[in-house]
């Protein structure tokens, strides 16, 4: 009773942030389908939008990599400020100048300021967090992430996206996001300077992790930077759209945790390879012509896409942290954004030159492929080494392939916890590695 108290007591003192997390995703989801919708409208070539879509992502991993040193400089409320004012900024330059190239250098401002945002709302909850609470703020600030998205993309709407309206109101969402936050009057703790795992040290670890890390990166790029010129290619009009792309979000918050659940009980790789094989089949019924593309059916794609693709993220996470020491997760974060952005960054580029090629089955196509290289590479690992042992698993924690390192390093704490809780009788395991050690990532167990 004592810990619900408590953990109710710290999730009302952190509402500024869930609030301000809220609105900003609300405007990441619609921004997000609004982008490409309206390039269509402009008739922007297929792969000019896919490029436009991948320059969020470069600017993504670029905020996750500078902000963290510009939050040292000057501080949480600053930088949350100065970012806020930038992304409001740049979105309604689209309004106002409708050509490519500007759209894609505003799509790395936009993805950039995101970036530091996610940063600073993260450090904020990491120092709300401890060890009896983590575990429930986490949850309810994934359900915030998830439900204001799938709500962003409704709002499409609510306005004519040809207009000057619905740049307009994801100016005024982010910012509004400003006010609980700068009301809430806490300073944030300073991002720490990590030595990071380099890729290859990583890969040691967990080799599944890291390619897996990628793929998902793929999936989820391809699915979101393109998802809504597909959704105008086989004939849905606005208001389907909106829907088409929300069921993605739905699917995703739906099955989070019944996948994190089998995946802390079973061989973690099999749940993996479950939502690899689930995620591509249902595109490539549709894609090979077994379902029509269109109505229900589409939605339910995205609902089944969504509930497989989603939660790939927190697997590799979980599937990484089953391998490392706790002080060996924190070099570990930047290095899994680092690749996750490689895969995003991609995944718009690859699914555009697929429509563009193929038309509206190449999207699918597109997508069951990369399912298909993960599936694959899953098996050939299973085949390579022996399951982890299911009681040396650490705990599923649901994230975001656009969460910040500071997120990782929550989810990997919980994880473990959550693990060790699992046997209240036996005291944790020490920290192999006690003390600060460049290489550290060199002497990772290697894993899956």
């Amino acid at each position: 009773m004592d810990r619900e108290r408590g953990s109710r007591g710290v999730a009302g003192r952190a509402w500024p942030f869930f609030a301000g997390a809220a609105l900003i995703m609300v405007a990441h989801g619609l921004q997000g389908t609004l982008i490409p919708l309206r390039a269509a409208l402009e008739e922007f070539p297929t792969a000019a939008t896919g490029a436009v879509m991948s320059g969020y992502f470069v600017g993504m991993l670029a905020g996750s990599v500078l902000s963290p040193a510009l939050v040292r400089q000057v501080g949480h409320v600053r930088v949350f400020a100065a970012l806020a004012s930038l992304a409001s900024v740049s979105v309604l330059m689209h309004a106002l100048f409708v050509e490519v190239v500007f759209w894609t250098a505003m799509r790395v401002v936009t993805g950039f300021c995101y970036s530091g945002m996610y940063i600073v709302v993260e450090s904020w909850l990491n120092q709300q967090a401890t060890n009896r609470t983590r575990g429930r703020l986490l949850s309810l600030y994934m359900v915030t992430m998830f439900a204001g998205a799938a709500s962003g993309q409704l709002l499409l709407n609510a306005a004519d996206p040809s207009e000057f309206d619905l740049f307009l109101l994801v100016s005024i969402l982010v910012s509004l996001a400003l006010v609980p936050l700068l009301l809430a009057a806490r300073p944030g703790p300073r991002p720490r300077r990590a030595q990071r795992l380099t890729v290859a040290e990583l890969y040691r670890a967990s080799p599944l992790g890291v390619v897996a890390a990628v793929l998902t990166g793929l999936i989820h790029g391809g699915l979101f930077g393109m998802g809504a010129i597909y959704a105008r290619e086989i004939g849905l009009e606005v208001a389907e759209v909106a829907w088409f792309m929300a069921f993605v979000m739905i699917g995703g918050l739906c099955s989070q945790w019944p996948l994190g659940w089998l995946s802390d009980r079973f061989d973690r790789r099999r749940v993996m390879l479950g939502a690899a094989l689930v995620g591509g089949a249902a595109p490539a019924m549709v894609a090979l012509g077994l379902a029509e593309p269109a109505g229900t059916v589409a939605y339910a794609m995205m609902f089944v896409l969504g509930a497989a693709a989603l939660p790939l993220y927190s697997l590799c996470i979980a599937q990484v942290n089953d391998y490392l020491s706790p002080r060996q997760m924190v070099g570990a974060s930047g290095t899994l954004v680092f690749v996750t952005g490689c895969g995003l960054i991609t995944g718009p580029l690859a699914a555009a030159l697929a429509l563009e090629t193929m038309g509206p089955p190449g999207f699918l196509f597109c997508l069951v492929a990369v399912h298909a290289v993960l599936a694959g590479f899953i098996v050939f690992r299973m085949s390579r080494r022996a399951a982890k042992p299911v009681e040396e698993q650490a705990g599923y924690v649901p994230a975001a392939s656009r969460s910040s390192t500071v997120l990782i390093e929550l989810a990997a704490a919980e994880g473990r916890e959550l693990a060790e809780s699992d046997d209240p009788g036996s005291p944790p395991e020490p920290d192999p590695d006690p003390g600060p050690d460049p290489e550290a990532g060199a002497r990772a167990r290697p894993g899956g």
